[in-house]
């Protein structure tokens, strides 16, 4: 008896029928209190409400007695006269009992809560009671909702306990974004970020959430709360980040390739490494099992597992570029800084894995080169690659053994629908089960596919079934797979359709609820809904961070071969562009916003709030966001350029910002907006500066400034001024990156914007610096000290405190200096500027040797000299190794 999700009922298997609404919320009504007494008074008030009828006894009895008579056939299950009233006594097979049994067995047994809650979650399909209406109906669903997000918090809690925080981020934000005010929520999130080895963003949460409760509810965070917040500010940081685990799920009803299992052996315990390249043809089973191996021997590798999907054969993208996985893998495994150079991002991977036991799964490579950069240094790390091309370079390159996968045996086909279907119903109709079986030939996504219609339409018969398959396949089994997808779509019903067709077309690899919701056009609740139709339809998966995906045959099929709606890609287009909006506005509050129109009807934006949900949101959802403004057009795809450009800059996305404005530009030429053009030019100039390419800087940025100038724009005159000199110092003139910085603050003054002032006096106090006008380099870097202060502009403040301090550097007040550059280097490490920071305590090491302090200088340069080396600046790295072997020799 099912109560979690929509109300049924089933008798060996097979639903009864319940009968009309008011006979289905009595019904419900004795469920949610099964194995009780309820009073026929109550009952009648459950199914009526106020207004009961004269009859309503009577009418009550006969419910009474057509449920037993569809019940009668179920064992330990009837409904049976009480004093006063009835009970349906259930025999523990009420989902909702099963729910509430294993969340009580979770609070009395912590060591297995985590799978306990997890088991009790997964009873729910959707709102309890659904398709049972009326007031009694509409409370207890209430209530419910209630316990299942109570068992949620509780199954949280469980994984924190385990030290699974850094899985749970990405979740936990969304949560604490739609629950702003429940401190329950924002101390799950803080200690998740702590775990994450993100504390400072935890005490920068546990901040917002503090002023938030202050300014709306007048009252500072509870007792709980804070001691989540003294937890964290006592231990800091986890020295050691949680081992990556990020294999997907293990596939279910694993059957045969027995022989393949054995030719892939046990782990190595050390020596060479071994890459099993799996080749064969798409939806033949290469990932099951690559995943069933990698699970089955995931003990074998305690310092973690990486997967990623690199995309070798997606309709909708490119194959991934080798560097953005390197860059996945960094972060999971900890690196505070991600290099800009791709060999240097595979350079710090394999020394971050250097002599670990790891596992990498390597899913879906077009070719060996895009491996290769993936391949790990250390002999005690394997590999596993999947490809449906044989890959002869990881063979004669690497040593890699090769295994080609073929389709199952008639055998394995049979053992994989028996595992999936129950050996009765096959046994029941062999001659079906034999031709379903050879309709397939023998690819595993079939066969799946196949199993999971008949597991949700377990009323008609198996015949009827390859009955219906037969008249879509032509005897080819190549064609096999495309007819089976072809036959799956008849038993959608029109919102799954629809569905299935929309994500086919959905831009990104994969996508989340609240972006599916967008583009199908439904609610939150319908959209999980339908989705979960699809899963058990075997046409779409759910990955443990709870996003969704197809498989690359599938959403071919999707995408090709249904009719869409015209508003579906929009609503998605702008559901990401506003939500990236919101984002962008929590990263750079004092950024000046531009107007967009607003999102269309059925797109529904997430309201996120603080800078940790912002991020946590813009990394989950990057490859989304950049599919996204490839797809999209015109001034939408110009909008989703200006909003990525904080995010993508922040964290040192640079190849990918410097695509993202090309993309701009080509939109921006087609737009008549002058203002358009200007930025287009200077963000693309600043991309380039960014990457190096200092002739192609210059060559936008001139045209930016000549565009502004033109049309008598002062701000963005500044701005262009601003960047110039950046980029002129960077190409080694510093007397022109210093007029053009004057330039800037005039400007900027003229405009009458603090925050830009405050910018363009410490440029104009760099520059200076940089040519030796100390005295005018000084005074405009106090005043742009007092203006960032005085606007809460942390960035600002740190940059100008590293100016201060080297301007007093080299005037010889190093005591003041070393100041300057401590105070600096507080708030570079606040902010997560790491970039900058490096400069600084390189800095710092000089002042303390100037100062004959030389344990403090060496200490100051070799924390300088790991960072440099993180990021792959070579030439700093060798210059502050050069200066720590001097002040060796010194000391």
């Amino acid at each position: 008896m099912r109560l979690l999700g929509e109300l049924a009922a089933y008798v060996d298997g097979q639903p009864v029928d319940l009968g009309p609404p008011r006979q289905r919320c009595m019904f419900a009504a004795l469920a949610v209190e099964a194995d009780r007494v309820v009073p026929v008074d109550r009952l009648i008030e459950r199914v009526w409400g106020v207004d009961v009828p004269r009859r309503a006894r009577p009418t009550l009895h006969s419910y009474i007695s057509r449920l037993r008579r569809v019940l009668a056939s179920a064992h330990d299950v009837a409904i049976v006269r009480r004093s006063g009233g009835y009970a349906l006594t259930a025999g523990g097979t009420v989902d909702l009992q099963k729910f509430r049994d294993l969340c009580a067995r979770a609070r009395e047994d912590d060591a297995n809560a985590a799978r306990l809650l997890t088991e009790a979650l997964r009873l729910w399909q959707g709102d309890a009671l659904t398709g049972v209406e009326g007031e009694w109906a509409e409370a207890e669903r209430e209530r419910l909702a209630q316990e299942r997000l109570a068992a949620q918090h509780d199954l949280v809690d469980a994984r924190l306990r385990a030290g699974q925080g850094e899985d749970l981020v990405v979740e936990l934000s969304e949560r604490a974004a739609e629950h702003p005010l429940d401190e329950r929520v924002q101390g799950q999130y803080m200690r998740a970020l702590h775990q994450a080895g993100r504390s400072a963003d935890a005490l920068d949460h546990y901040r917002q959430t503090r002023q938030r409760l202050v300014d709306e509810l007048g009252v500072d965070p509870g007792g709980a709360l804070q001691d989540v917040h003294r937890q964290i500010l006592a231990a800091g940081s986890p020295a050691e980040p949680t081992p990556p685990r990020q294999l997907p799920a293990a596939p279910a009803s694993f059957v045969g390739r027995l022989g393949e299992l054995d030719r892939l052996g046990p782990s190595p315990g050390g020596g060479t490494v071994v890459i099993s390249a799996i080749a064969g043809a798409g939806g033949i089973g290469k990932t099951w099992l690559a995943l069933h191996w990698a699970h089955r021997h995931a003990s074998r590798f305690p310092d973690g597992q990486l997967f990623v999907d690199l995309r070798g054969f997606s309709p909708e993208s490119n194959p991934m570029d080798p560097a953005v996985a390197v860059r996945g893998f960094l972060e999971a495994l900890g690196a505070d800084t991600v290099p800009a150079d791709p060999h240097a991002r595979t350079a710090l991977f394999r020394s971050l894995i250097a002599g670990k036991r790891m596992l990498l799964v390597l899913d879906n490579a077009v070719d060996t080169a895009q491996v290769t950069p993936l391949l790990p240094g250390s002999e005690t790390c394997t590999v596993l690659v999947t490809s449906r091309n044989r890959l002869p370079g990881l063979i004669t390159q690497h040593g890699a053994r090769h295994l080609s996968l073929d389709v199952l045996s008639d055998a394995e086909a049979l053992a994989l629908l028996t595992a999936r279907l129950g050996p009765e119903r096959l046994d029941a109709e062999p001659d079906a089960v034999e031709r379903l079986i050879s309709l397939c030939g023998g690819f595993p996504l079939a066969l799946s596919i196949i199993a999971a219609q008949a597991h949700t339409r377990p009323q008609v018969p198996l015949s009827a079934l390859a009955e219906e398959l037969r008249e879509l396949d032509d005897d080819d089994p190549a064609a096999s797979l495309p007819a089976v997808l072809s036959w799956s779509l008849h038993a959608l019903n029109p919102k799954q359709a629809t569905a299935f067709a929309l994500l086919g077309v959905a831009p990104g690899p994969d996508i989340s609820l609240a972006a599916a919701a967008s583009l199908i056009g439904l609610s939150l609740e319908d959209t999980r809904i339908v989705l979960r139709g699809l899963q058990q339809s075997s046409l779409l998966s759910q990955g443990a961070d709870g996003r969704y995906r197809m498989h690359d045959l599938i959403r071919r099929h999707a995408a090709g071969h249904v009719a869409l709606p015209d508003p579906a890609v929009q609503r998605v287009l702008d559901f990401y562009l506003h939500t990236l909006l919101a984002a962008d506005r929590e990263l750079n509050p004092h950024r000046d916003q531009i107007q967009v129109p607003r999102p269309i009807d059925g797109a529904e934006p997430l309201a996120l709030s603080g800078e940790s949900a912002a991020l946590a949101w813009l990394d989950a959802e990057h490859q989304c966001l950049l599919a996204a403004q490839q797809a999209a057009r015109g001034q939408q795809a110009w909008n989703l350029a200006w909003a990525l450009e904080t995010f993508l800059r922040r964290r040192g996305h640079l190849r990918d910002r410097l695509t993202v404005w090309l993309t701009g530009l080509d939109a921006a030429e087609h737009m008549s907006d002058p203002t358009i053009q200007m930025l287009t030019h200077r963000f693309l100039g600043r991309a380039n500066a960014d990457l190096g390419r200092h002739t192609a800087a210059t060559d936008h940025l001139d045209r930016a400034l000549a565009l502004a100038e033109q049309h008598g724009d002062q701000t963005n005159q500044a701005h262009a001024h601003r960047t110039l000199a950046a980029a002129w110092v960077d190409r080694g003139d510093g007397h022109k990156a210093h007029d053009h910085a004057r330039r800037a603050l005039e400007l900027s003054r003229a405009v009458g914007n603090p925050t830009w002032e405050a910018g363009a006096l410490n440029a104009v106090g760099w520059y200076a610096a940089k040519i030796g006008r100390y005295e005018e380099a000084s005074e405009h870097c106090v005043a742009a000290l007092d203006l960032f202060r005085r606007q809460h502009n942390a960035e600002g403040e740190a940059t100008t405190l590293d100016s201060l301090g080297y301007i007093a550097g080299h005037t010889g007040n190093h005591t003041d200096a070393v100041t300057h550059y401590r105070a600096a280097r507080i708030l570079m490490r606040e902010i997560g500027s790491s970039y900058l920071e490096a400069d600084t305590l390189n800095r710092l090491g000089q002042s303390y040797t100037a100062l004959g302090r030389h344990e403090e200088a060496q200490h100051a340069w070799q924390e300088a000299l790991e960072l440099y080396r993180i990021q792959n600046r070579k030439a700093d790295a060798d210059r502050v190794q050069r200066s720590l072997d001097r002040s060796v020799l010194t000391a």
